[in-house]
């Protein structure tokens, strides 16, 4: 079947969606506002200008988002300009696609 492939150890079909495009992705994202999950239970959310091939990112205007292990309180705190490590990024999520009635 295009676009699945299937697992030799699960025999699961897995569907590949964008799977060899995260850099266009990420391309598309500049100027938008994007949340990056970052390893030790920390977020940051801002404004993406850019990135590079190690996944280092530049966001202007970003919130860092801590959630305190003792208290469950999110902590945010705000952060003009940062540059974020492409090693400490898990995740980032790019803003919802506009729907078809706006």
């Amino acid at each position: 079947m295009p676009g699945f492939k299937v697992r030799d150890d699960t025999s699961v079909l897995v569907k590949f969606v964008n799977a060899g495009r995260p850099m266009e992705l990420l391309q598309k994202s500049i100027g938008a506002q994007v949340l990056v999950e970052l390893k030790g239970r920390r977020k940051i959310k801002g404004r993406l200008l850019g990135f590079d091939q190690h996944l280092n990112l530049v966001l202007e205007g970003a919130d860092e988002i801590y959630m305190n292990p003792e208290t469950e309180e999110e902590i945010v705190t705000h952060i003009e300009n940062v540059v974020v490590r492409g090693d400490n990024v898990v995740i980032v999520s790019p803003p919802p696609k506009k729907s078809k009635k706006e």
